[in-house]
């Protein structure tokens, strides 16, 4: 009974710090961190210490498996170069950085012991990142963020294990390179098959319920697998979740999809809340360890300022450089813009196309409509990487949104009993956590006002012009296929003379029938767009989400009047 009270009000903590959050404007996750160190320093309250495969193998897999499943892969696509930049490149080298400043201020803590530091140190938090949302930055911001997050536990993980092992025998860096490799290969396989089979499966269930719950199975079923291979489970559940949210919208009904979205939602809400509770609640257990141990307090909170200011300015110095070269291949990518339109007007026109003075050999129809969409595609980044910069202003928002959370906290607990400093450097991983979510996240939203980066995208009336224009054709290609049907005839008409928005017709089971072929059709040339890159996501989502209630409200009405 008491472990039943105990998570009643775990949940209700939640739901009332969700709702306070909404209403003061500050980051449900601070207050939650504050909440659970509030609680664990009460008089009478238990000592909270939580496995940390609770987190890694129980609460991350299905949270980042619903998070990549909502992120646009046309904008994950685009920003993947500076997603694996940072996912990878970067934790290696704070890794290495932490873990030389380490060895110099922790006695008898070793290089080996330093870099295991810097590897726990080093991920920033896909959760953490929610707070990025409420701040009103660009897509492509928060794409960056978010993409990250979701994939540097598995560099930071890969490089803690060979840490670990390095301070027992010697491990040898190509060792290091090839397990990461293979952890990330194998990893990304399982997801795609997991991910793609998920879909199959779900595809030919009728039940939502049933299809929700299929839904809830697949990060395990892609994480599992892979952690008894040797490979990253993190990562394969996010393929999972990035080919589940690519494909669903093609392939699942309907009412799968609003049931999957509104179930989430909640799961999002009890996990997050749940990781950050967790991690305020373990401050107890942390302390009374560091003084089992005789470690100094006082070493710990030296070690982990050091260690978050060398955090923040090795990020902010490798984000410059990111920056810049980002902003160079904008640059060449301009440059290159008017060409590749001469390309397309050459296509379009039946005429040899040529890449810098020398023909290219097309000698098929199916070739020929390849090449046409590579085209155009590049255009459409090129349109994107102009219309959604990341300069300066928005560098300085990725440095100060990096914050680490309890994903830091549970991979310090990973450290073997007996490793050198074990307890210390656990007290410095929830110092430097805590550290990160309270100064960074408590204070982003200032920064962002005093920075003044790019704002979030508004769908511009030109978009909206185009999109709708899409729909109507697909709309009038319907009724020409039932141009036969009087009815269905007198429909065409009034559509047409409205612009090609949808019009009560006279007969229902004619109209009922005509407008969900409409909406299916609809739908099919808006995947076709998302696929070609001009729109933005958040008009593709709008307008998908609209087609989703309208067919909802078509199929509970079923032969009833449409008023």
């Amino acid at each position: 009974m008491g472990s039943l009270v105990v998570v009643v009000l775990g949940l209700l903590a939640i739901a009332g710090v969700r709702v306070l959050a909404d209403r003061i404007g500050v980051g449900a996750p601070l207050l939650l961190v504050l909440v659970g160190v509030g609680v664990s320093v009460l008089p009478g309250v238990p000592v909270v210490e939580i496995e940390p495969e609770w987190i890694l193998a129980g609460i991350l897999p299905p949270l980042l498996f619903s998070s990549a499943v909502a992120m646009p892969s046309m904008d994950f696509r685009r920003a993947f170069g500076a997603v694996s930049g940072l996912s990878v490149l970067l934790v290696v080298i704070s890794s290495v950085a932490i873990g030389l400043v380490a060895d110099l201020l922790v006695p008898g803590l070793g290089l080996a012991g330093g870099i295991a530091l810097g590897a726990i140190l080093s991920p920033t938090d896909a959760a953490a990142t929610a707070i990025v949302r409420r701040v009103g930055v660009t897509s492509r911001v928060t794409t960056v963020l978010e993409g990250e997050g979701l994939l540097n536990d598995a560099t930071a993980l890969v490089l803690l294990r060979a840490a670990i092992a390095a301070s027992a025998a010697t491990v040898s860096i190509g060792g290091v390179v090839g397990r990461f490799a293979l952890a990330v290969v194998v990893a990304v396989a399982i997801g795609l098959v997991v991910g793609g089979l998920g879909l199959l499966a779900r595809r030919h269930v009728t039940g939502p319920a049933v299809n929700t719950l299929l839904s809830f199975a697949t990060p395990f079923v892609a994480s599992i697998p892979a952690e008894e291979l040797g490979a990253s489970g993190l990562v394969a559940a996010v393929t999972a979740g990035l080919v589940t949210g690519h494909g669903a919208t093609r392939w699942l009904p309907v009412r799968h999809r609003l049931s999957d979205t509104e179930t989430w939602r909640i799961v999002e809400l009890v996990l997050e809340g749940t990781i950050f509770l967790l991690m305020g609640l373990q401050l107890t257990a942390v302390l009374e360890d560091l003084h089992r141990s005789g470690a100094a307090g006082s070493l710990g909170l030296l070690v982990a300022a050091v260690a978050l200011v060398a955090t923040v300015v090795v990020r902010a110095g490798y984000v410059s450089v990111l920056v810049l070269w980002l902003r160079s291949s904008a640059r060449r990518g301009s440059d290159m813009q008017s060409q590749l339109q001469d390309m397309d007007a050459q296509l379009q026109a039946g005429e040899e196309v040529t890449i810098r003075g020398r023909p290219v050999s097309l000698t098929t129809p199916q070739r020929i409509a390849r090449f046409q969409e590579r085209v155009r595609l590049k255009i459409a980044d090129i349109d994107y990487f102009r219309a959604a910069p990341l300069g300066p202003r928005e560098g300085a928002v990725v440095v100060w949104a990096g914050m680490r959370g309890a994903v830091t906290l549970a991979a310090a607990q990973t450290l073997p009993i007996g490793f050198p400093q074990r307890s210390l450097l656990v007290f410095v991983a929830f110092a430097v956590a805590a550290g990160s979510l309270l100064l960074q996240g408590g204070t982003l939203a200032l920064l962002v006002r005093w920075v003044a980066p790019a704002p979030a995208e508004v769908s511009s009336i030109a978009e909206q012009e185009a999109l709708t224009e899409r729909l109507t054709a697909a709309n009038l290609a319907v009724l020409d296929r039932h141009a036969g049907e009087p009815e269905v005839a007198a429909y065409r008409e009034r559509l047409a003379a409205q612009g090609g928005r949808p019009d009560p017709a006279t007969s229902t089971d004619t109209r009922i029938r005509v407008r969900l072929e409409m909406i299916e059709a609809q739908r099919t040339a808006l995947l076709a767009a998302r696929d070609e890159g001009r729109f933005t996501s958040a008009a593709l989502t709008a307008a998908l989400e609209n087609l989703d209630a309208e067919q909802i409200s078509l199929e509970l009405r079923g032969n009833s009047a449409w008023t």
